[in-house]
């Protein structure tokens, strides 16, 4: 009984879990855009409120606006009138106290990120972490900069390493470059990986065959 209880478990855990992932972010979207209507409703005069009402009833439509905001704001941010928009907005939040600091950071980091021109987590690699033969997976962030970067004599990488299961946070880490082990696996395999704590492993990628080569012809022997 203790083996099929298990491998029901087995089929209906990822299941489970992937449902309630998906409930509790389309709930919060759904709570995000009914803050937003409540809001308006309070600025906007009776005879309009009453077709609000019933959009908050819609279920999912926050996850719909928001994907349609996302695309409007993209087509708007890719052209030169957007773009002079945005510099506007950007230098205005870079001179508000606090503000700036926050935003600026955030814009940073999402910039590296999620940038088309980025190389931040293009290449999972192997590190010697947290001692001297203990190795571990991370993700090339890019080369170290700044202040640091003067201190440090030689070629040297900067690198994320994820903890597991959670790969949201980790461990800044600048190395060597001749000690890091550049690994073929994609980024994508290399955080199932960590997420499954090892279980989940990525085939080995498979050697090149060499070609065969056609036998050599007999030569002719004059004697």
């Amino acid at each position: 009984m203790k083996k099929y209880l298990i491998a029901g478990l087995l089929v209906w855990l990822p299941l489970a879990v992937t449902i309630w992932v998906l409930h509790s972010v389309l709930g919060l979207l759904d709570d995000v855009f009914g803050s937003v209507v409540a809001a308006s409703q309070a600025v906007l005069p009776e005879a309009a409120r009453q077709p609000l009402d019933g959009l908050r009833s819609i279920p999912g439509l926050g996850v719909v606006l928001m994907i349609a905001g996302l695309l409007l704001t993209g087509v708007f941010a890719a052209n030169i009138f957007g773009q002079w928009w945005l510099s506007q907005a950007n230098r205005v939040l870079n001179h508000i106290p606090i503000v700036k600091s926050i935003y600026s950071s955030v814009k940073q980091v999402s910039d590296t990120l999620f940038s088309s021109s980025g190389n931040a987590f293009r290449e999972a690699v192997l590190v010697q972490y947290p001692r001297q033969g203990s190795w571990t997976i991370a993700f090339v962030t890019g080369r170290p900069g700044g202040e640091a970067a003067t201190h440090l004599s030689g070629d040297y990488l900067s690198v994320y390493v994820p903890t597991t299961p959670n790969p949201t946070s980790g461990f800044f880490l600048m190395v060597p470059r001749a000690d890091v082990i550049v690994l073929s696996m994609s980024v994508d395999e290399a955080l199932k990986y960590v997420i499954s704590m090892g279980v989940v492993a990525p085939p080995s990628p498979v050697p090149p065959v060499p070609p065969v080569l056609p036998p050599e012809a007999p030569r002719n022997q004059i004697g």
